[in-house]
């Protein structure tokens, strides 16, 4: 089995921001807005669900479309 080296990138597009996989067409959609009493807690819920989304996702189930001319 060879291993990706996928990587966790930001993108900004004309209708999304947010974070992707570098190598296929994955991306985080947060359910709402992170749970946590403070701000900090607020960021490392946040960062846990988008990691676990990252680690857990196959790059299989979310193949890149082509664009097509026309």
């Amino acid at each position: 089995m060879v291993a990706t080296r996928r990587s966790l990138i930001w993108i900004e597009e004309r209708h999304f921001h947010g974070w992707r996989c570098s190598e296929c067409a994955w991306v985080f959609d947060a359910s709402g807005p992170p749970d946590g009493k403070s701000l900090g807690e607020m960021k490392e819920n946040y960062e846990r669900l988008r990691d676990k989304g990252f680690a857990d996702h196959v790059c299989a189930a979310h193949p890149r479309t082509m664009k097509t001319n026309g």
